[in-house]
């Protein structure tokens, strides 16, 4: 006989054994746990940011039917079968979503899959932007072949998907580390089906109605974005190969002599001792220190590589200390469990331990004394070789899925931690700078990680190659990353594999500079790939898209901003704000940088021009200031110079003077960019370096648009906040118009223009 029970939270539902829950959250946020036993799994030290408990409590009623129990909120309904655990959704309007089509058994649940549904996110995955048809692995791994939209696996694992109809948006965030499968309709149309090799059947769905609804639920379960340091929105130039001292102080020289703007040199592997972590080769780079505070004087930061495998040697430090507290994973056999990276034989840190990631973040002192203001964690899905590197070993191994982890009161095996050991890392990682950077914000990159790793890392994806294919791929590949939860991301400008031409470069840069993580990154063995080899031409392009880039650091920061307040992404695919324009969603060639910019590149070799679409609303061409009403395809000119970009109608887009890096001056003056229309946008400020944003130190300024017959004005309000800018200029540019420049007024100020 079927019974339920309730409390301030819940609903459980009892089947005579079997054991449904259903948290409500919020109004618009529920989770969903299946129990085939009856009995659920205690809560673990590595899930969600916030617990079931630390949510208020949110009203609800249950409306007792004969086949049903009806559990409302005021903007959800809950239908629950008592025949047996089947559920479904549905909106105030009566509109199903995320409806089971049978009921749970196990791990497994099944939905229906409406008609007109679309579906987006699923974190790192390539090929188009919607993904129906498709069976996506959540299983972190370092692909063995060469990144292809036949991929069901990555080195990221986001179980976090978007569910898309006209006037209707949700998500599913499916709570399980384990190695598990979302299949959209691929094995049967119609059924979306979530499945787990261990564990239980545990996930929370989110109802927008909007998109943008549903990243704020997602900001608030999975935690947010912490504000990285302005310097980490530059440009970064990366290489393995860059071998010694001299190739990075011959760098800066180039970058600043040819006034290419950039912020940050990444050391890969070659600045370490024979590949050990936390170490230094003495003969390339005997006073790391000094070397880092020319960079440093040059305004260049430093950001270093370290992998997981720590090398099996007596006579290294990290090795004997790591031994000595029992910190290495060790087999079900009981002894430490060995791998081969690139330091051959290596042994692995537990990272699902607090006290193992205090000492792997307390390791760091080696780099932060030396100057070091970044970490760039890789391999860490984690990755195990076949053979030693030494002996030509590689693969895509990793370590044995009996291998014991986590604290004492929560051990258990890798297979439940694996795709977990990248998002630990990078938490080591993030919280040790912090400590030993005290006010300074840190920087960490990751190539792995698992849903929430939006609070301890940027996430770039990894090695991919010289391909149009692949720039073609990174803008649906990185928007839904951003739908799912993780905003600060990009791809290796140029890629990392092959060779690029100096075409591909020019179009990928042009792209890159709207990346929220821009870096430009190549192989050892592959052609070199700076900017000024490939000629005058592309240099000029480069350098005119970093200029771009500098120019937008008001508009992106605050990008930044609204991401770590909001759970925006920074990038957007154009269904972010037309969900219900049925143009954009399958468009995954065009891209909006915030609400204002949709930039169309172009993605394939010898094009001149493109179609662009661009939606409801009036637009303005950015290079041009010629104005289209949406929506509409337009045909864009693009010769090499020039990527088709569009100002939205009533845009406010502040903009900086040009910079060759972050922190060269102040914003002086403020250009505020406007498109004849209406709108808003709020500016926000910090002093970009240090955590003192969250003792208060920040201002907000509010401008407002209103266009009247052929009068345009702006107005500014009072900031709000203690920061105080700088003193400075403003001026107003109408896009393709006039300008006006005047002193900026904390108090407010209206400015009309003709």
């Amino acid at each position: 006989m079927t019974t339920y029970t309730t409390d301030l939270r819940s609903l459980q539902v009892d089947y005579a054994g079997p054991r449904l829950s259903v948290a409500v959250l919020g109004e618009r946020l529920f989770r969903v746990r299946f129990a085939p036993d009856g009995r659920f799994a205690p809560r673990r030290s590595w899930a969600v940011a916030r617990a079931d408990g630390e949510f208020a409590p949110a009203s609800f009623t249950v409306d007792e039917q004969a086949e049903a129990l009806l559990l409302k909120t005021g903007a959800v309904t809950v239908r629950i079968e008592r025949r047996a655990p089947q559920l479904g959704f549905a909106d105030a309007s009566g509109r199903n979503f995320c409806v089971d089509r049978e009921p749970m058994a196990g791990r497994c649940v099944r939905k229906h899959i409406a008609p007109d549904e679309r579906f987006y996110g699923f974190g790192q995955r390539m090929g188009l932007l919607e993904k129906t048809g498709q069976r996506l692995v959540n299983w972190t791994t370092d692909p063995a072949r060469a990144h292809g939209s036949d991929l069901e696996q990555m080195y990221l694992a986001i179980p976090v998907y978007l569910s898309l109809q006209p006037g209707l948006a949700y998500g599913v965030f499916f709570n399980n580390t384990w190695r598990s499968v979302f299949d959209v309709g691929c094995a049967q149309p119609g059924v979306l089906q979530m499945s787990a090799d261990g564990g239980e059947l545990d996930y929370y769905v989110a109802y927008g109605p909007s998109p943008a609804e549903v990243l704020q639920r997602w900001r608030e379960l999975l935690g947010a974005m912490p504000l990285p340091p302005r310097w980490a929105l530059g440009h970064h130039q990366s290489r393995w190969g860059y071998r010694c001292a001299e190739d990075f102080l011959h760098l800066a020289e180039q970058f600043r002599a040819r006034r290419l703007p950039c912020d940050v040199f990444h050391f890969d592997i070659d600045y370490m001792r024979g590949y050990r972590v936390f170490t230094w080769d003495g003969e390339r780079f005997p006073d790391p220190k000094s070397l880092i505070s020319n960079l440093n004087a040059a305004g260049f930061r430093a950001v270093t590589i370290i992998d997981p495998g720590v090398k099996a040697d007596p006579d290294y430090a990290v090795y004997r200390e790591g031994l000595a507290h029992d910190y290495f994973i060790r087999g079900a056999d009981g002894e430490v469990v060995h791998g081969y990276v690139w330091p051959d034989d290596a042994v692995f840190a537990d990272f699902a331990r607090p006290e193992v990631r205090a000492w792997w973040g307390g390791l760091q002192r080696v780099l932060t004394e030396a100057g070091v203001s970044g970490v760039w964690n890789d391999m860490n899905e984690p990755v195990v070789f076949d053979k030693p590197f030494s002996e030509g070993g590689g693969g895509v191994g990793t370590l044995p899925l009996d291998a014991v982890q986590g604290p004492a009161d929560e051990r258990t095996t890798h297979a439940e931690l694996h795709n977990l050991f990248g998002l630990q890392m990078a938490r080591a990682s993030y919280e040790g700078l912090r400590r030993l950077l005290g006010d300074e914000r840190p920087f960490v990159l990751t190539r792995s990680g698992f849903a929430g790793v939006q609070r301890w890392s940027a996430c770039w994806m990894g090695d991919n190659n010289s391909w149009w294919e692949h720039l073609e791929a990174a803008l649906p590949q990185l928007c839904n990353m951003g739908l799912s939860g993780v905003p600060f991301v990009g791809v290796d400008i140029g890629g990392f594999g092959h060779n690029a031409s100096g075409e591909l470069l020019a179009r990928w840069i042009q792209v890159g500079a709207l990346m929220p993580f821009c870096r430009n990154h190549s192989a050892w063995d592959t052609a070199r790939q700076e900017p000024w080899v490939f000629g005058e031409r592309v240099e000029s392009i480069y350098r005119e898209y970093l200029n771009l880039r500098y120019r937008l650091l008001p508009y992106l920061y605050t990008l930044f901003w609204e991401a770590a307040q909001t759970g925006a992404p920074i990038l957007r695919p154009l269904l972010y704000h037309f969900p219900d324009d049925p143009q954009t969603v399958h468009l995954h060639d065009e891209v909006l940088l915030g609400p204002s910019l949709l930039a169309a590149p172009i993605l394939r070799p010898g094009q001149t021009h493109r179609a662009v679409y661009l939606p409801a609303g009036e637009w303005y061409d950015w290079h041009t200031g010629e104005r289209f009403a949406g929506p509409a395809h337009v045909l864009a000119y693009a010769p090499l110079e020039r990527m088709p970009l569009y100002v939205r109608a009533g845009a406010i887009i502040p903009l900086g003077p040009e910079l060759q890096h972050t922190a060269e001056k102040p914003l002086n003056p403020l250009t505020l960019l406007v498109a004849p229309g209406e709108g808003d946008f709020t500016l926000y400020e910090d002093d970009g370096r240090t955590f003192a944003y969250e003792r208060g130190e920040w201002c907000l300024t509010r401008y407002t648009l209103r266009y009247t017959g052929n009068e345009l004005t702006l107005r500014a309000s009072p900031r709000e906040g203690r920061y105080a800018p700088p003193s400075r200029t403003v001026v107003v540019r109408v896009l393709g118009g006039g300008e006006i420049a005047r002193p900026d007024d904390a108090e407010g100020w209206v400015v009309t223009l003709p």
